[in-house]
């Protein structure tokens, strides 16, 4: 048995994640305190009663769900011996990938949940609001080559790239509004469904190189140690263990592609792996591995109840 560990993104939020866990471990509440500490708010409370208007907010989810995820994972460690040292590989999705390098030692929980908070902050900024759009293509007929043939019509009118290569069947696109509701009516021609996706900021697209330079700036700054297990890269779908790769990476992660597809098929294939555990809020990532590798085992960890029933396999 080989085991990756992977770390949702953004969209998995919900009020009252985490809320569970903190309630029956003492581990967890532990990391929940430090993120409030880290970033001077309450965060957990608002994760447990919302508004989810608030929760939702970029630079509210992008810690919280982090905080969620390493509340797993340290739940994990303690309670049922589990250290996410046991995997192979470990992955996330967007601003899991933070989470990952955290759960993995590279990252400390203050500084993770602090970049977090910026990046969130960062990309916010830089494009105003209704300037921007994503949204996502699906269905049957739905792969990257008509991703990328909706995303250049829509190029005609302004920016317009494949963001995200979650799945066959599940692409999304980002950009300038004109140029992506312009690519929705040439993915339809195609036999795509289109959906706009209620965004507050056009993500992994070149609109967003002024959140780049920021995350550049405070990542120079950031404490990376080398990740254990190696982390695989949204932006090159391969694994690394190198500090100053990791640092380039994730600030090209902000302008570039979400290479998930590619990712899982790396892991499922030529890195053997076939047991896939998702650690923390949803399961968003466990659908897409069904997809992708049907023969792996997928795990979503969630409820202690699921922490549980995953131990007992290993």
């Amino acid at each position: 048995m080989t085991l990756a560990f992977l770390f949702p993104g953004q969209g998995s939020q919900a009020v009252g994640m985490g809320a569970e866990l903190g309630d029956a471990f003492a581990s967890a509440r532990s990391v929940f305190e430090e993120v409030d500490d880290a970033l001077g708010q309450r965060l957990y409370r608002l994760m447990r009663e919302g508004p989810a208007e608030e929760l939702t907010l970029t630079e509210n989810a992008q810690p919280a769900l982090m905080a969620v995820s390493l509340a797993v994972a340290a739940t994990l460690k303690t309670e049922f011996g589990v250290p996410v040292a046991r995997a192979a590989f470990v992955a996330g999705h967007s601003l899991g990938e933070y989470s990952a390098l955290a759960a993995a030692g590279a990252l400390t929980l203050a500084d993770a949940a602090r970049l977090l908070k910026l990046r969130g902050q960062a990309m916010q900024r830089a494009v105003p609001v209704g300037e921007g759009a994503m949204a996502s293509l699906i269905g049957p007929k739905t792969d990257l080559a008509l991703a990328e043939a909706a995303a250049e019509a829509g190029s005609a009118v302004g920016v317009c790239v494949v963001a995200n290569d979650n799945n066959a069947g599940n692409i999304v696109i980002s950009g300038d509004k004109a140029a992506v509701d312009l690519a929705i009516e040439k993915a339809k021609a195609l036999g795509a469904r289109a959906i706009p996706l209620n965004v507050s900021a056009p993500f992994h697209c070149p609109l967003m190189a002024p959140a780049a330079e920021e995350m550049e700036r405070a990542l120079t700054l950031a404490s990376i140690a080398p990740p254990s297990p190696p982390v695989v890269a949204n932006v090159t779908a391969r694994p690394t263990a190198d500090p100053e790769a990791i640092r380039r990476l994730l600030v090209e992660q902000v302008t570039g592609r979400v290479r998930w597809r590619e990712s899982m098929e790396w892991l499922a294939g030529e890195a053997g792996v076939t047991v896939f555990a998702e650690v923390g809020s949803g399961k968003v990532l466990t659908g897409i591995v069904k997809r992708v590798a049907p023969d792996a085992a997928a795990f979503a960890l969630n409820a202690p109840a699921d922490l549980e029933a995953f131990a007992k396999t290993l």
